[in-house]
């Protein structure tokens, strides 16, 4: 825990201030995994390029995408932060991975999930058939099965989002806050929650029930959150749960990627709650 704390002396390709912990992080992954012989290429959201996997270390049939460090920014306040990973079968055909085997729809997921640093260190994943959630108990070094089979309520208690963009959103999505509110003559109140560490809010509304919403605005009119390390895998995760994730207009695990680092918005959570945004961005804002 020495010297982590802060900024990095460099940026991500996104032009983002890289924390400390974001670096080691990253690294992290890396060394980890690379030598596994499961894994033909890397690609996070801290590297510009993907990692292929040298052919010393063997590489294997999948492709691993991940944020190493979601809310990370937060690190230095002691808020929850989380580590989030998407598994593909590889498409090319041997030897180190390539670029096409990291660009390839969400529906084509073998596995996703994210480990949570809290209270207490959560791992939520799945394989396809349904979400189960493990917490680490350090008297073993292991990670022990509490929640099986978790099914996100279709209408849940939450809504989050970053309020503080209001002035930017479309009219949708401000009628749609309004209405969560109980304002504006209609009534769907929910509880207001937000973090600002996606993981963190996730893991709640999956839980508990909610739907999570980082649209696209005036200023970033093509989202904010990554596709291949945050929106993909979280939403296998929300729809082996029951429930939904959309750009508002699309399912997540419909989107085509074209680039390595291509954002999206994400709207995410209950399945019916999910409908609901989406049918008063509609309305308000037209297809």
């Amino acid at each position: 825990m020495v010297d982590i704390l802060g900024a990095a002396s460099g940026t991500n390709i996104y032009g983002e201030r890289q924390q400390k912990l974001d670096v080691i992080a990253n690294d992290t992954m890396k060394q980890m995994i690379s030598w596994t012989g499961r894994v033909c290429v890397m690609a996070s959201e801290e590297d510009d390029e993907p990692f292929p996997i040298p052919e010393e270390f063997n590489p294997g049939k999948y492709a691993m995408l991940h944020d190493p460090l979601d809310g990370s920014s937060n690190f230095d306040f002691n808020v929850s932060i989380g580590t989030i990973f998407s598994i593909h079968r590889r498409v090319s055909g041997s030897g180190p991975g390539t670029l096409e085997d990291c660009l390839q729809k969400g529906r084509n997921q073998v596995a996703a999930g994210y480990v949570m640093h809290g209270s207490s260190t959560v791992l939520v994943y799945t394989t396809g058939d349904g979400v189960h959630a493990f917490t680490m108990d350090p008297t073993i070094g292991e990670f022990r099965l509490i929640n099986p089979n978790i099914e996100t309520p279709p209408v849940g208690k939450y809504y989050s989002i970053n309020e503080s963009y209001y002035h930017r959103w479309s009219n949708g999505y401000r009628r749609v806050v309004s209405a969560f509110k109980g304002s504006d003559g209609v009534d769907h109140r929910k509880n207001a929650r937000y973090i600002g560490s996606l993981v963190a809010d996730f893991h709640r509304n999956l839980l508990a029930g909610g739907v999570f919403m980082y649209p696209a605005d005036s200023e970033t009119p093509d989202g904010k959150l990554r596709l291949l390390y945050e929106a993909a895998p979280l939403a296998f995760i929300a729809e082996q749960a029951g429930g939904a994730a959309t750009d508002g207009k699309q399912p997540i695990l419909d989107i085509q990627p074209t680039s390595l680092h291509q954002r999206t918005p994400l709207l995410i959570g209950s399945k019916e709650d999910v409908a609901y945004v989406e049918a008063t961005i509609a309305e308000v804002d037209g297809a």
